[in-house]
This record gives structure tokens, sequence and C-alpha cells, in this order.
């Protein structure tokens, strides 16, 4: 169970007034977990119910952990999902006690007074950075405060640096949120520093050079980055891109700051702009995967980035290819990585010719992995024998000879201790950035050879990813040799001789594919990334099936390779992970902890896991790349949050106190006027007693839409619709697609269907095709969608060309046909979600509201007076037939008598009950036996 800090005990108080609704802004890594499981604990009774909003599922089981530790056991902690009916959830909520659950579910529930609002004691959400306008926290805050002033609202954050958007955007955030307090507890706050100083942890910071094949790399990333940056500004002159430079490149997040300053022009840029929009993220990932992958791992990477590049297109003219990939800092990048892996002394056709022949070279290829288990258990230091004309170069990463060293230090340190009651255990914690990294990591710890120089310790484990490159490496030359305009790669001599050593490698592999089988022992898998062991003490968890084959010939003693792992004999290498790295402290209780990779969150959690073990002698090795992109983005982070909690602080300062909605009576009340009556004397306003309302389709509320709507004072009523998404009155019925959704359903044909069954039930069905609002208010047409038509000087052609076996309609096209096929049907263009809930009220004003049972029933199961086994085989008859589907099958029983009737109908009559193309497949099959298409997008 975490303990409570002095800092964490003083936030707590504060905001466990239920009488208060507040916002905590709190620094990375400070225990945010436990100050919001210490709230649920004082909050957790069962004549109270208490919403968790935004909790992802690995911090829904951390926190119901933490909550049983600390005694929150009846009624507890319960996680609402999808999975619980409405009934099962209508009767969690009256046992009280605290439920984490999606704003989704949430929302619904409150509008369907399945969980009656003036139930709610409070609402927790966090993640409170994400709050907007549009948001769901945002709805859920509205809904709340509608029926119930009383309960609180408690919004928790430790990613403050996001709140940034906008003129005052911790203002905008408090506005959403109705909260009436807001804390702000930077790292340099005097309560955190009074508390992590008492205590310091003691930190040996390690700066690491890169090789120079590294320097090479890295400096010619870095100028095309600065090239590709400069040739963007220079095609955009009129937008505002000064956040467009190196340093932000380093974060993940430059990719959405590129594509937000450019979104506004987005359908006026051309293929070169999109292009170099996309080469900017991929420039990003080779300096982060220079640094984290393995050589041969980041060869491949420039390899699919090469082959990428090489596509053409069936006509044969090339895409549009990276300019970045035609600058000399191109070829030092390709160049460079592949020094870094090989290296070649001869000829394609030597090397042809020797790896036919010689059988020895391939016999040591393939038992290079039945080496690695003679070097455990002592059976010699065999080496491989690669064919003539490739020498293996396998460069490691600097810091695993640094690792090793440390591993080394700490061994020693631990051996010449004597035994104390010290508190902690001598397990030997080692974090890294990622799981890929954590387990390259393991991996290399489980293989690597101590008694070798530094930079040949991991050969072995190199030497194996070479072997496997080589063979992928021959796949894809196959690939792209199926296109020999494509082929252009090959030019090169060194490419050339990759490509036929691979071929070699993949038609030996082939042929020997079953001596290899036999002659192998498999007895385990990949290494786990949670917990390699040092030499002499190797954990069967961590071991690699070579590892099994040497250790099962070793002479030695079952328990020390089989049986439990001493603490001061075990490693365990761990990816940085969320607030879950607190309790994995707290389990493990680590003296020695290596952070392979920076990471300024986990930093401030030893800080606190030290703090909150006074007695426990703490070291931790922080390992970093110096005068690089690590080094400069961990520098950066630091100021970045820095300057953040500057401004939220000055801007908090500054803040009116929020005193609560500021709605006047006079404007809500217009919104509900539906007619004015010149029946009474001077036209007196007459107030329709019927609330205005729109039945909404459950799904919908995953969209912002329904938020909006509420907001503009219409009445939601969600449920389960068959038809349509919206129901604005008897008569109108709307079917909402973003291009996202429009694209993928009309590829899917769903779009038709959906057409088609509002057509057969309202009389007005629309087709509301929605926009995003940051984004241009125009639809995307690609140049490459362009198609030559026949001779027709570009004519629009009267009928789809059959004569194009390629030929795809595009987006204008297919809407086109689609308004053909469904002459009632309208289309309704909306920029945003704002205009949409204009349009709606518009669309409704002096109309009657709609009947939610009938919508409901509408497409739907009908209740049929006939007899239940008869209609039972009747129905199933009419199942199996074409253009009868589960949507339509109950309104076809439900307008016709019977089946002998049905088929005595003509073409137009059942294409009036079913549509147009489903009713032509079902009619020919009745009378023709034709089963054709069931309705495809036309």
């Amino acid at each position: 169970m975490s303990t409570l800090l002095p800092f964490h005990v003083s936030i707590t108080d504060k905001l466990c007034d239920p009488a208060n609704s507040d916002l905590l802004l709190l620094a990375h890594g400070l225990g945010l977990r436990r100050i919001v499981c210490k709230l649920l604990q004082i909050y957790h009774s069962s004549q109270s119910l208490v919403c968790l909003v935004n909790a992802s599922s690995e911090e829904e089981n951390g926190i119901g952990e933490e909550l049983n530790l600390l005694g929150c056991r009846s009624p507890g902690f319960t996680i609402i999902g999808f999975e619980i009916d409405k009934k099962a959830r209508q009767e969690l909520y009256r046992r009280g006690g605290i439920f984490s659950v999606t704003s989704q579910i949430l929302i619904v529930d409150m509008l369907q007074s399945t969980l009656p609002t003036e139930m709610i004691t409070g609402i927790m959400i966090l993640h409170a950075e994400r709050v907007s306008a549009l948001s769901q926290e945002a709805f859920i805050v509205r809904l709340l405060r509608e029926k119930n002033e009383v309960a609180f609202v408690k919004a928790l954050s430790d990613q403050p640096e996001y709140i940034t958007s906008g003129l005052a955007p911790l203002r905008n955030v408090v506005k959403e949120l109705r909260v009436q307090h807001v804390y702000i507890y930077p790292r340099f706050h005097d309560e955190v520093k009074q508390t992590l100083e008492k205590k310091r942890i003691d930190v040996i910071q390690l700066l690491q050079g890169l090789t120079e094949s590294m320097k090479e790399i890295h400096g010619a990333i870095i100028q095309c980055i600065n090239s590709t940056m400069s040739e963007l500004k220079r095609s955009h002159t009129n937008l505002d891109l000064d956040d467009l430079n190196v340093d932000n490149a380093y974060f993940r997040s430059f990719d959405a700051i590129v594509r937000r300053q450019l979104d506004p022009v987005w359908h006026k840029v051309g293929p070169r702009t999109k292009q170099l929009v996309a080469d900017l993220a991929t420039l990003r990932r080779l300096l982060t995967y220079l640094l984290a992958y393995n050589a041969v791992a980041f060869l491949g990477y420039l390899d699919t980035i090469q082959a990428a590049n090489s596509v053409t297109t069936a006509r044969g003219a090339a895409n549009y290819q990276s300019p970045w990939l035609l600058t000399d800092q191109a070829g030092t990048i390709f160049r460079e990585g592949k020094r870094r892996c090989y290296s070649l002394t001869t000829t394609k056709q030597v090397l042809d010719a020797q790896l036919d022949e010689d059988e020895e070279a391939w016999e040591a290829l393939d038992e290079i992995q039945s080496i690695v288990g003679g070097r455990i258990a002592g059976q010699g230091n065999k080496q491989p024998v690669w064919p003539k004309g490739l020498e293996p170069i396998l460069e490691e990463q600097p810091k695993w000879a640094r690792l090793v060293d440390i591993l080394n230090e700490i061994e020693e340190e631990i051996r010449s201790q004597q035994i104390s009651d010290t508190p902690g255990t001598n397990t030997i914690l080692v974090m890294t950035a990622t799981s890929q990294s954590a387990a390259t990591v393991s991996e290399y710890l489980s293989t690597c050879d101590r008694n070798l120089q530094p930079g040949e310790r991991g050969r072995v484990m190199m030497e194996r990813k070479l072997r496997g490159y080589l063979s992928w490496r021959a796949k894809l030359a196959e690939i792209q040799g199926s296109n020999k305009q494509n082929d252009r790669a090959d030019t090169n001599r060194h490419a050339q001789g990759t490509t036929a050593i691979s071929a070699a490698l993949l038609k030996k592999d082939q042929e020997k594919a079953k001596r290899a089988a036999s002659r192998r022992r498999v007895r385990g898998g990949a290494p786990d990334a949670s917990g390699p062991t040092r030499a002499g003490a190797t954990s069967a968890t961590a071991v690699e099936e070579e590892d099994f084959i040497g250790l099962l010939s070793c002479d030695q003693d079952f328990d020390m390779n089989y049986g439990l792992v001493q603490p001061e004999e075990t490693v365990i290498v761990r990816a940085y992970s969320d607030d879950s790295d607190d309790m994995m402290l707290m389990e493990l209780r680590p003296r020695f902890v290596v952070m392979f990779d920076p990471s300024l969150e986990f930093l401030r959690r030893m800080e606190v896991y030290r703090s909150s073990n006074p007695g426990l002698p703490l070291r931790i090795y922080f390992l970093m790349y110096e005068e690089c992109s690590e080094e400069h983005k961990y520098l950066l982070g630091l100021r970045r949050e820095k300057n953040a909690f500057t401004r939220l602080i000055e801007e908090h300062a500054k803040m009116p106190i929020y005193l609560g909605d500021a709605r006047t009576e006079s404007a809500s009340s217009d919104v509900m006027i539906k007619t004015i009556s010149t029946r009474f004397a001077g036209g007196k306003r007459e107030i329709s007693q019927v609330p205005s309302r729109v039945i909404v389709d459950m799904r919908e509320f995953r969209s912002s839409l329904p938020s909006i709507l509420h907001a503009s004072k219409l009445q939601l009523i969600p449920t389960t619709l068959t038809v349509a998404d919206y129901v604005l009155t008897p008569d109108i019925c709307v079917e909402r697609k973003s291009i996202p959704d429009l694209v993928s359903s009309f590829n899917s044909g769903r779009l038709y269907t959906q057409c088609e069954l509002m057509s057969v039930h309202y009389k007005h069905p629309l087709l509301l095709i929605e926009f995003e609002e940051h984004k241009s208010f125009s639809l995307e047409v690609h140049v490459t969608e362009a198609r030559p038509y026949a001779k027709g000087k570009g004519k629009f052609p009267s009928k789809v060309p059959t004569n194009v076996p390629e030929y795809i309609p595009t987006l204008q096209e297919k809407i086109v046909m689609l308004t053909l096929a469904f002459p009632r049907l309208r289309i309704i263009w909306s920029s945003s979600a704002h205009a949409t809930a204009e349009i709606f009220n518009d669309l409704k004003l002096n109309n009657p509201e709609p009947d939610p049972e009938r919508a409901v029933l509408l497409g739907a199961e009908e209740n049929l007076e006939v007899d239940g086994g008869a209609n039972a085989v009747a129905e199933e008859l009419l199942r199996s037939l074409p253009g009868i589907t589960e949507k339509n099958v109950k309104h076809v029983m439900g307008k016709v008598p019977s089946i002998k009737e049905f088929c005595q109908l003509e073409l137009a009559q059942v294409q009036e009950v079913i549509g147009v193309n489903p009713g032509k497949s079902c009619y020919d099959f009745m009378h023709h036996g034709d089963r054709g298409g069931t309705g495809s997008t036309p």
C-alpha cells in the first residue's frame, strides 16, 4: 500500500470536502494515483454513489487493487462496461459505492434515468487536460448540474502542459467543469520541495557518447528535417509555421502540430506538400529508432523506407518520392546504416558461386543459434563461418556495454556487503522507454559474454539478428523483383551483394528445413522482457531456446538452473508505465535502479519512493546519450513543463472565481417557443407544452454532436434505432456521416442499405455529411482519383465506362449515383457539429415532435397477429430469398399477408416494399431463378 507524503496529505485535505468542486494540476510522477485512491476511500460508502470517469483499463485495475488493500470491499469498486445490460447497471447503482464508468455509458444512463442524477454524490474526472467544450466530460457535468447542484466534481490531471489551446486555456477548463477551486502543484512548489529534498536520492548520471557511424546518421537526419521544414515553409508563406522547428521535432506531438497548422488549407495543398508532412513524421521516427533499435533492426527499417519509395503505379509512373531521399544526407544515412552491420568485399558473381559451393559456410550459418548454447555450457567459443566476401561488423549500441559495467559494479558491491537489517532488496531494476527496448536489453543480458571486450559481448545475438535480416531481405528482394522497372536499388554494388546473399540464404534454408528441424531442440520461447538474470544465476523465465540447450548439457545442480531465483541474483527489465510503477516499486523495493533511457516522470517517482521509505538506501544510475536528440529532448521536456506551470499559475492569479451558470431565463425560454399565435390580443406568444426533442441512436454518443444538441436546449432521447441515427420529426430522419465514415460506408455498401431503409420508413430521409470544425470545409479530390475517360476532351461520361477494368468511381460520383437511386434523399453539408445543431433546430421549427416508440419499432420486429409456428416457418423461408435481410424481413411480413401473395407481386410492387436493387434481385430469383446482387453499391 502506497504511503502518503506530507504534500499528499495537504492536497487530500483540500480536495476531500464534498461541498466543493475542485481542479488539481500535479506535476508528472508525484503520485496522483495515491491521491485518487485516498479520496475514493474517503467517499466509499453504501450511502453514496461516486462515479470515476476517464480511467483506462490499466488505471481501473491499479485503482481497484489499491482500494482492496485500503479495505474498500463492501460495496467496493465496480467497473461498468458495455457487457453489463441496463437492468444490471440499474441494480448496481442502487447498491451505491464507487463506479468506474465510461463517458458514453454514463451519459446514456443519466439521460434514460437508469442512473438517477439526484442519487449521484459526486463525479471524479481523470485526465482533466482533455476537457474542452466538445468533450464528453463537459456534457456529463452539464447533465449533472441540471438536476443536482450539491454533488461534487473533482477533476485531476498530472499532464498540465497539454492545457495550452486557446487564449485562456485554464479558464476554459474551469468553465466547462464548473469548479470553484484550482490547486496547482509543480515540482518547485514549496510543500513538494520540502518533502522530497529531506532525503535526496543518490543519482549517478552517466553520459554516453555515440559511435562515429551513429553521429554521422544523427547529423544527417537533423539536416534532412531542417531541409524538409524549410521546403514546407517556402510552400506556405501565408501560414504561421513558427512552431515547425527541430526542438519540437523531438516530441511525438510534432506530427499533430504540423497537421494542425495545415488543416485550414489541407484541401488546397498538393501531393508534394502532403509528402513533406509524411516525411517529417518518418524522420522523427528515424531519430528515435537510431537510439532505441539495434543496428540490424535500424537497417531493416531503412530498407522498408527505400522499398516504399520505389513502388510504382499500375501505369508505370512513379509515385511522389520523398525529396529527402534524393539528398546527400540520405546517402549518408543508408551508407552508414549498412556499414554498422556488414561490409562486402567481393562482387555479385563471385558471391553466387561461393554460396553454391561452400557448404561449410552454410552449415555454420545454420548452426548460429546452436552456438549460443555451446558458449553458455562451456563447450568452446566456436565462431560462425560466413561466406567469403561478407564481413559482419555488427556494431552494438554503446549503452549495452555501459549497462554490463554497471551490473558488474553492483554485483561487486552486493558481494562485499554484510548481512544487515537495511530495508529493501538487492533486486536490480532496469527501466527502458518501450517494451521493445526492454525485450532487446533482456535478450542482450541473457546471451552476452562478459569476458569479451566492450562492443563484442553481444556478438551471438547480433549474428542471429543479421541472419534473420538477410532472410527477410531475400523476401523483400523477391517482391521488388516482380516489377523490374522499380528494381533500381540493385544498381548499387552493396545492395546487389546483399540481395545475392539473401536469395542464397533463403534457398539453402528451404532445402535444409527438414534436417534443421530434426537437429534443433526447441524448448523455450523468446526472452522475457520482465526479468533477465546475471551470469551464473540464470532464470528459466528469461532464457531463450538456445540457453536451454546449453543448460541441459551442463553438469550443474537442477535447483541452480530451474529453482527459485534469489533477489540478489535477479535483474528485472521493464518498460516505463504510468502510476502502476509506484506499486511495482513498493512490491520489489529495489536498492539499485538503472534508468537505461531518460525519463523525467520516473525520476520523480524515484524521489517519491525514496521519501516513502526513509531508511532504504537507494542508488540510481541515469544513462543518457550526450549531444544528441535524447539529451536535447530531456532538457526541453524540463523547460516545457516549467513554462507550462508558470503560464498556468499566472493565469490562475488573474482568473475570476466561478460563481455558476450565467444563462438568463429569457434566453432559455426563447428556445422553447414554437409558434406565435395571433388569436390572442397583441400576438401573445404561445409556449409549447411539449419540450423540443430529438431521438438519438445510442452509438452516436461517441461523437460530440449530442452534447452540442443538448447545449442548444434540445431534449435528447437515447435509444437503439434500426433506421437512421437521428429522428427529428415523424417524417424527418437523419443519417450522419463524417468524411472517413462516408468513404468506408460507400466501400462496404452499408450506406446504400441505410438510405434504402430511410426511404422506406420516412417521408423525408436526410444524409448529413459533417466536417470537422477546424478543418477545411471542402471535399478533397486527389489528383490520383482522376480517370482518363474516352476521347471527349475531359467531358464527364454519361455512364460508367465498362471497358476500363480498373475504373473506380470517385467520391463525388458515388454521391451522384446515390441521389439518382433515391430521388427523395436529401443531402445536408455541415461545416461542424455546431452548424449541425443549428440545422436541426431549423428543421424542427413548426413541426411536431417524434414518437420514440414508433421510431424504435420502425425496421425492427413488429407485432404481427399471425400464428406463431406458421409465422416462424414463413419467416425462415422469406429470409432465404435474395434481397431479404435481417433489417427488412419484419417490414415485408407486415406489408404482405403471405409468401404466396408476395410471389404474385409485380416487379414495381416488390421494389416498393424492399427497395429498387434488392427488389429486382428478389423478383428475378422468384420468377427466373437468377440469384443476382443483394443491393450492393451502384
